[in-house]
């Protein structure tokens, strides 16, 4: 192909996802998880990335913690650098995804501009929404890191459920609400999603 209509070629050259997913026995998936911060979303993404590798399936797992402080160390909380914020972890869940593994995001993510915005660039059919829908007080009950006190002191601005708002997703592929039920069956039902979707089959036909 002519250099002048594809300025990329080592696209041409390089192992299709096909390639990838036959090797792993596996679907790329990015599974989403959103809520308010609190509601679980770390720690059942945590616990199925467990059980997901005592399966002997590959999975990545992507969250404010390692985001933050690697790729995105240098963006803050305006509106701007939170669009950044979920715009990079989107392209790097896509790099993920392609390549066949099962890919885990944990965000806040709070509004459908910004999860539409992670949607488009993973890809609709490969873009798995999960609403930790556990309730603010439930949330506030715990607040693990103390962040919650905080907003209501003031001392953190914009702070979602607090002093900015949460857009529950629409048609979200799986609703959680971690206040009663445990980790286990949370995870139960996040794999039976992925069972159901065909992620786990290794006899996927290409």
């Amino acid at each position: 192909m002519n250099n002048d209509n594809n300025i990329f070629p080592i696209f041409d050259r390089m192992l299709a996802r096909a390639d990838k997913e036959r090797l792993l026995g596996q679907r790329g998936v990015m599974l989403w998880f959103t809520g308010l911060s609190g509601s679980g979303k770390s720690t059942v993404a945590v616990a199925l990335e467990r059980e997901l590798h005592r399966r002997g399936r590959l999975c990545r797992l992507l969250d404010g913690d390692n985001i933050r402080t690697g790729i995105n160390a240098g963006l803050g909380f305006s509106a701007d650098d939170r669009r950044e914020n979920i715009r990079r972890i989107a392209e790097v869940g896509k790099l993920f995804v392609d390549t066949g593994i099962i890919t885990l995001a944990a965000f806040v993510s709070p509004t459908e501009e910004l999860r539409t915005l992670a949607r488009d660039i993973i890809g609709a059919a490969d873009f798995k929404e999960i609403f930790v829908a556990t309730p603010l007080e439930e949330c506030e009950r715990r607040d693990v890191k103390g962040l919650y006190a905080r907003a209501r002191r003031g001392e953190v601005k914009n702070f979602t459920g607090i002093s900015a708002p949460f857009e529950a997703p629409q048609n979200p592929a799986l609703v959680l609400d971690t206040t009663d039920t445990p980790v286990e069956e949370s995870v139960g039902k996040v794999l039976a999603l992925l069972e159901e979707a065909g992620v786990l089959t290794a006899t996927t036909q290409y």
